[in-house]
């Protein structure tokens, strides 16, 4: 289960999906371009000034990244400096080198920052979704789906019971304790919405449809009487 089944939320999750994927495309796209600037620079000859001062606004247009631009901005002009002093030495193995880290510094640094906040936030809900499904799914999962509601923090609960008549977090908690019906179905029901899925899931197994009882003579023990009364 890779998103969740409530409309609003589901939405929220493929704008982020979206927006992390275009951020690493966008980002893997400038480390290309800053790996083929590093190499046009180490050339013999001219290009280097002019590279420098395209490095030198890359960086300053950099700085205004939230989040990490000032280590975006250092990583660029560390670009621009090792293209300056590669310039004219013809050592075709340093260049490529050079060229490799420079354009990695550039994808990691960005990418690396956001990746580490959304990747493990992302995990843990496919993670936490997963189980609850299956747990909802089964016909003694929600008293568990309502001891993980229960373990949620104290304003979680509390909201929980507010929305509930005559109900505090501790008879909640009494309610589970004793397994009264009502009190984990709303338990259980609240730890569904909060991760975005459907209260009601359909189960893995649903009973066969009844097999028709056969028509004709051969359906009932009345068939051979006729049969009889014709051989006399």
């Amino acid at each position: 289960m890779w998103y969740a089944q409530h409309p609003g939320r589901r939405t929220r999750q493929l704008v982020g999906d979206t927006s992390v994927a275009l951020w690493v495309a966008l980002w893997a796209a400038l480390a290309v371009g800053a790996h083929r600037l590093v190499r046009l620079l180490a050339r013999p000859g001219g290009g280097a000034a002019a590279g420098d001062a395209r490095l030198d606004r890359a960086g300053d247009s950099a700085a205004r990244v939230p989040f990490v631009g000032d280590r975006l901005e250092d990583a660029l002009r560390g670009v621009a400096g090792a293209g300056g002093r590669l310039a004219g030495r013809g050592d075709g193995l340093l260049v490529d080198v050079a060229a490799a880290a420079c354009a990695g510094l550039v994808f990691v640094v960005p990418t690396g920052f956001v990746l580490a906040v959304w990747l493990p936030r992302r995990l843990r809900w496919i993670r936490q979704a997963q189980a609850a499904h299956e747990l909802a799914a089964c016909e003694d999962g929600r008293e568990l789906l309502a001891l993980r509601s229960l373990m949620r923090p104290l304003d979680e609960v509390a909201r929980t019971a507010a929305a509930l008549p005559d109900s505090t977090p501790g008879s909640l908690a009494e309610g589970w304790r004793e397994g009264d019906p009502d009190t984990l179905d709303a338990l259980a029901e609240a730890e569904l919405v909060r991760l975005g899925l459907d209260l009601r899931p359909v189960p893995y197994e649903t009973a066969a449809p009844p097999v028709p009882a056969p028509a004709g003579p051969l359906a009932g023990s009345a068939g051979p009487e006729p049969l009889a009364a014709a051989r006399t």
